[in-house]
């Protein structure tokens, strides 16, 4: 898998809920890091961040592309079930087809076209 295809596939993991898919695409090593998770690892990651899909009604990947040789921008745009739409984007470290690091950095609303 190309490091772009890795990342897509952590992400169907995520909103599927599938966590033994997110548990193998991601590094013993991994670290997050959002401006609400200051450098958790994986396993508070799993336990905090990753069952919070339920939240989302809409998920839509905007951008995924490789920017280095182990690095993968990704933005996207979802929608919460308060019907508020929001833009993210991450910086996305990726060695040997596994999650090294993320980097989450929050957008602001988008306000409907």
């Amino acid at each position: 898998m190309s490091d772009t295809d890795v990342v897509r596939a952590s992400i169907e993991a995520y909103l599927a809920q599938d966590l033994d898919v997110a548990e193998a695409l991601i590094a013993e090593d991994f670290e997050f890091t959002s401006p609400q998770d200051d450098h958790i690892g994986k396993s508070a990651y799993l336990e905090h961040c990753f069952p919070t899909a339920d939240r989302f009604t809409f998920h839509e990947i905007l951008e995924l592309v490789t920017v280095r040789e182990d690095g993968v921008f990704l933005l996207y745009e979802y929608v919460l079930q308060n019907g508020e739409r929001y833009r993210n984007a991450e910086f996305i470290t990726v060695r040997g087809g596994r999650l090294v690091q993320t980097q989450v950095f929050f957008g602001g609303r988008v306000n409907p076209p």
